[in-house]
């Protein structure tokens, strides 16, 4: 049970805590690393747990500002660093440690972040169209309205699975000709020129997923994915857990290939044959296969945790290997 200084702390619990905390198995003296520090549910609940120390990352300054209740609370044992998930390893060597016990990453944008409208994330609020996670880079915004039709089209398509890409592309480009769009119902207008609007046998509304692939363009999001796992990799002790919690299956296909590949898995050169072990010693072995879901009632209450995946892998005493790069071809935008 937390504390009751940090449960007022801590003002949402994230998706998949229980199965989280189940598989960190925090323990008094050890240290943690929270990569996506967001509203601060994770790094509570570990804090909460035991005896433990946490550090915790987030590239949004307004995420690390409101973090000070949950960092007063901790009583020494929460440092709040601003800066890239991928950066994870440099960070935590920054502070003078060379291993951590766990790292957990929460991938996506936060839901505090989709409920500030000024933010941008959201089509459902209205306010600029920035998308940006920090504070600097080219907005979605200066992205709808410089990028060539051609690669628009590509964004569109490769980081938001979209079939209709291409029209939609189209379309934006046109109704950036009559006016910029700088603002989320502008980019919603100008996606509904070529899907239309939403009708009531719609699952998800037509611009779901343009502002999922510009947000993901926006923010490099599956490189610094994959550039966070090999951080991870690189600072966890013997025994020390990394745990995933992803939400669409671009992120979650990474993960799966990076704990799959490290942990020693080949696909076999024939069916009729085993798979051939090859490379490196293994770096991390799976405690499970596949992974975790969310549990029936949890879905019920919290519809993003409907889609969520916690994948875990537990480090073995193997060096790390050569820096994790497999973001697929087609999805390397020119």
């Amino acid at each position: 049970m937390l504390p009751p200084a940090l449960t007022a702390a801590r003002p949402h619990v994230p998706v998949l805590l229980d199965a989280v905390l189940r598989q960190l198995a925090p323990a008094d003296g050890e240290v943690f690393v929270d990569g996506t520090f967001g509203a601060g549910g994770y790094s509570s609940a570990i804090l909460g747990a035991a005896d433990t120390r946490v550090i915790a990352i987030d590239r949004d300054a307004t995420a690390i500002a409101a973090g000070s209740a949950v960092r007063a609370a901790a009583a020494g044992r929460l440092t709040l660093v601003e800066g890239r998930f991928s950066a994870l390893a440099d960070h935590v060597r920054g502070l003078g440690l060379q291993a951590v016990d766990g790292v957990v990453l929460d991938i996506g944008v936060s839901s505090m972040q989709l409920d500030q409208a000024a933010r941008g994330f959201s089509f459902l609020r209205e306010g600029p169209l920035d998308m940006r996670m920090g504070s600097d880079g080219p907005s979605a915004a200066d992205h709808v309205n410089r990028l060539a039709q051609a690669e628009l089209a590509n964004v569109i398509y490769a980081y938001g699975e979209e079939p209709r890409a291409r029209a939609i592309a189209r379309a934006i480009v046109a109704a950036r000709t009559e006016t910029p769009i700088v603002t989320t119902p502008g980019l919603v207008r100008a996606v509904e020129r070529a899907t239309g609007p939403q009708r009531a046998r719609d699952r998800i509304h037509p611009a779901t997923r343009t502002f999922q692939a510009l947000r993901i363009f926006v923010n490099d999001e599956l490189a610094e994915l994959a550039a966070a796992l090999s951080g991870a990799e690189q600072i966890l002790r013997a025994g020390g857990r990394l745990v995933v919690v992803s939400f669409h299956s671009l992120e979650d296909r990474i993960v799966k290939r990076f704990m799959t590949e490290r942990s020693g898995h080949r696909p076999a050169a024939s069916r009729h044959l085993p798979a051939q072990s090859q490379g490196p010693e293994p770096s991390f072995t799976l405690p499970f296969k596949g992974h975790v879901a969310a549990e029936e009632a949890e879905a019920e209450a919290n519809p993003r945790a409907r889609s969520a995946k916690l994948r875990c892998a537990v480090r073995t005493a193997a060096p790390a290997w050569p820096a994790f790069r497999d973001v697929p071809q087609a999805l390397e935008v020119s």
